[in-house]
């Protein structure tokens, strides 16, 4: 039989002194639960930043219970990461499998991710993506950088193409090489990718400003899912906020 581990991993349980495997209680795996979803709750409103005792609290369990589930803070907030890392990521394939149009798709992601309330729980690294300059020579192709982290600007001057000036005078910012030290990236990898494809084909349509980049996309998911006391309120606000934002995403 399978149980789940302090890390949340399926491992065998141990077997029982009659040989029968040692299920894990119910009681415990409720605890799991209630921990889990206080954690979720905690960290969406405070951050990553708030005590292991605050979630022991809301959760209504004592904070030993939630260490001996979870050995460490950052095991549970890693654990809380990939599950909502994972969740935008399934949301952005979703996007891109039933909706043709480039726009549709991409507003569609970021209206579903928003109220799913997932943004305010992504790990820290996906909002912190590192450019260098690159100057692109003249006639380069169009995936001559890395389209998900593209920024475009004119220099003063140049001959306008296709109202952006020419190729040969924009530069384009690309991700640097991510240190070794920041590779622990609880699924934001994948996560970039996939919403990088998304952020490509709204910007190859003409319907995506040229200096949006996916790390202003998920900025704008992490910013526009407002901690509000009411739920309808924060609905509210939310879709309103979005609204706001999607009009200075598009290209004019």
């Amino acid at each position: 039989m399978q149980i789940q581990d302090s890390y949340g991993q399926l491992r065998t349980a141990q077997s029982a002194p009659n040989g029968r495997s040692a299920p894990l209680r119910v009681d415990a795996q409720r605890n799991l639960e209630h921990v889990l979803r206080a954690a979720r709750e905690v960290f969406g409103e405070l951050g990553y930043g708030a005590p292991m005792e605050d979630v022991a609290r809301r959760a209504r369990v004592g904070v030993g219970t939630v260490y001996r589930r979870f050995p460490s803070k950052d095991v549970l907030v890693r654990r809380i990461a990939e599950e909502e890392t994972a969740r935008l990521t399934e949301q952005a394939r979703t996007a891109l499998g039933q909706e043709d149009e480039p726009w549709s798709a991409l507003s569609r992601f970021l209206r579903t991710s928003v109220a799913s309330g997932a943004g305010r729980l992504l790990p820290p690294q996906v909002l912190r993506v590192g450019v260098d300059d690159v100057l692109l020579p003249a006639g380069a192709p169009e995936d001559a950088a890395r389209v998900p982290a593209q920024r475009v600007s004119v220099a003063p001057g140049a001959p306008a193409v296709n109202g952006y000036g020419d190729l040969a005078e924009q530069r384009v910012t690309v991700p640097r090489e991510v240190p070794a030290a920041e590779q622990d990236d609880a699924g934001a990898t994948e996560l970039l990718e996939v919403v990088g494809r998304l952020v490509g084909r709204a910007r190859e349509a003409g319907e995506l400003r040229p200096d949006v980049t996916v790390s202003d996309v998920l900025l704008v998911i992490a910013t526009a899912a407002p901690a509000l006391p009411d739920a309808a309120q924060q609905a509210a606000a939310s879709s309103r906020l979005l609204d706001i934002l999607l009009e200075g995403l598009r290209s004019r």
